[in-house]
């Protein structure tokens, strides 16, 4: 390009650019309050309970939390990379159907799957009820089961339900490997899995530490399967300290420590996606001929990936419509529709608002992307990785400032008290959803705006299109299915929302993840059975989506899409989804 087009073309960024930029550069920072609150709170609270904390319980909450993420890091890792191993390179009954099933439990919160558990396991389920009636035992002292409510349950049931973010990370980590390797490696006498082990294994690494880090992200995030199973974790611990206790300064303290876990799985989550080989362009790089398995080896390969599904989808699923069939006519109550007219509203609102300042901020980082308006923007997008009790807090604290600020002026100036304005309202709750879901959002629309060429943009400004004719009559066509997969995806994470929703609610308003932890909670589980599958049936969304995506042989654009998955958004995979 010529200096001179290039100097015509700089002069052009002072106008509505700059405006964007700016606007961009506001809402990223207004995103971020909530992070920088607690950063803040956490080493100036007026009740300094350090040393409080580090003698009491502080050791214990990080013990087990670390405990916890071993278990499921573990756990997710040879689940999700062995099932996305088989179903990439082997040819065995079912595998078309497994390939995408194996996303399903993704759709079950993990709360409520710990309910489910709980109930079908402890001493009084229906488990141990028939052994003990085939073996005739009478007392606990007469048999050994293992406890449920437990730090081994937790991990198993975590497990189950967050094992499809490897799989996910995984598979498209092996379809990304040129064949030819695999091919010379059998060629030299290696064995399938010695193949595995030595070739495919090391290049997938980084995308499966990505998917690990992702689950680990949501396991930390967890706050009411952990406290059904009696593990008290360090956000367990924020909301116990703040709303039990009624120490903010506390609660605030702790959260500081779970920032430094956020921030590390950030880190690690980031490094891993940087130490992804290049895209190779090779026609080859997805076509490997896979093996097929007859016999007990390929019932073998069916059943390995079939367990999880069934352990994490399948069977609480069952028991959920079980539970709702025979409560049917007190299932569907007042209680349920108002938390489910209260849940569309919010996540319908949330995701507009989302989506809404997703594309401000992919609009303004397509546009200055290497200046320092991108630091900003990757610093907002870090709130998927909050947990929601730490969330909560953020976002909490400088509202009722703010509350309380504006009534003491009003009614020093006009003797009119306005009360809580943002605090304790739905607002509270739609900035919380937004910062939480903003990196879906803004992820799934830059990787959109890709699609939208400077050539097309320059032919309608030649046209006599204005920016905002452009953007109307150009981008958005373009933009539609990516805007569709972001308003769903935003969508389905509000409704299945609980720590954050819990915390900043309205007295006496109930979304259908607060009503089932409510009714859990007072151990009513088949009233909760229908808001529970309500939430799953949306959960489900995203998985069709993925599904559609995700067909062998049609799989030859899997590694442009997972760049912009790893790159820009770290749920679901919205960016395959597109």
């Amino acid at each position: 390009m010529a200096p001179s087009s290039v100097a015509a073309r700089k002069s052009k960024t002072s106008g509505p650019e700059i405006l964007l930029i700016v606007t961009a550069g506001l809402i990223a920072l207004a995103i971020a309050l909530p992070i920088l609150t607690i950063l803040f709170l956490s080493f100036s609270a007026q009740e300094n309970i350090w040393p409080h904390l580090l003698s009491t319980v502080l050791p214990g909450y990080v013990w087990r939390t670390l405990a916890l993420m071993a278990g499921v890091g573990l756990l997710t890792f040879v689940i999700g990379t062995a099932t996305a191993w088989i179903v990439t390179m082997y040819e065995f009954p079912l595998r078309r159907v497994l390939q995408w099933a194996c996303f399903m439990p993704l759709a079950m919160p993990s709360y409520i799957v710990s309910y489910v558990y709980v109930d079908f396991l402890n001493y009084a389920g229906p488990v141990q009820n028939w052994l003990r009636q085939v073996a005739g035992w009478s007392a606990p002292t007469d048999y050994y089961f293992l406890e449920i409510r437990s730090l081994s349950g937790a991990i198993f049931v975590l497990s189950m339900v967050l094992y499809p973010y490897v799989f996910m990370t995984a598979r498209a980590g092996f379809l990304r490997q040129p064949a030819s390797q695999l091919e010379v490696a059998r060629t030299l006498g290696k064995t399938p899995w010695g193949a595995f082990v030595a070739i495919a294994l090391p290049q997938a690494r980084p995308a499966i530490v990505v998917g690990v880090s992702l689950a680990l992200m949501e396991c930390l995030n967890d706050i009411a399967a952990v406290n059904f199973f009696g593990v008290p974790t360090l956000t367990l611990g924020i909301y116990t300290t703040w709303l039990g206790q009624g120490n903010i300064g506390g609660a605030a303290q702790l959260a500081g420590v779970v920032l430094i876990f956020v921030f590390a799985l950030s880190w690690v989550e980031r490094r891993a996606r940087n130490r992804q080989p290049a895209t190779q362009h090779s026609h080859r790089q997805t076509s490997a001929r896979r093996l097929r398995l007859a016999g007990w080896r390929g019932t073998a390969a069916a059943l390995i990936c079939i367990l999880p599904i069934f352990f994490g989808f399948i069977l609480p699923g069952l028991i959920l419509l079980r539970f709702a069939a025979l409560h049917m006519a007190s299932s569907f109550s007042a209680s349920y529709f108002n938390a489910a007219w209260h849940s569309l509203l919010l996540s319908a609102a949330a995701s507009l608002v989302v989506v809404g300042l997703g594309l401000i901020l992919a609009y303004a980082h397509r546009t200055k992307g290497a200046s320092g308006i991108g630091q900003i923007i990757r610093l907002a997008n870090i709130g998927y990785a909050i947990p929601g009790t730490v969330l909560g807090i953020g976002v909490l604290i400088p509202l009722a400032a703010f509350d309380i600020r504006l009534d003491t002026v009003m009614r020093e100036g006009f003797g009119v008290s306005t009360g809580l304005v943002l605090s304790g309202t739905v607002f509270a709750i739609i900035f919380a959803y937004s910062v939480r879901f903003l990196a879906i959002s803004f992820g799934s629309l830059e990787s959109g705006l890709e699609k939208v060429t400077p050539n097309l943009t320059a032919a309608a400004r030649t046209l006599g299109r204005t920016a905002f004719g452009t953007m109307l009559e150009v981008h958005l066509p373009i933009l539609r299915p990516a805007l569709i997969t972001a308003v769903l995806l935003v969508f389905v994470d509000c409704m299945k929302e609980l720590p954050a929703t819990l915390i900043l609610r309205p007295f006496d308003f109930d979304t259908l993840a607060t009503l089932v932890f409510t009714l859990t909670s007072l151990d009513q589980l088949e009233a909760s059975a229908a808001p529970a599958l309500t939430i799953v049936a949306a959960g489900l969304i995203p998985i069709i989506l993925l599904a559609r995506n995700l067909r062998d042989p049609e799989l030859r654009n899997i590694t442009e899409r997972f760049q912009h998955f790893q790159s820009r958004n770290p749920k679901y995979a919205g960016r395959i989804a597109q």
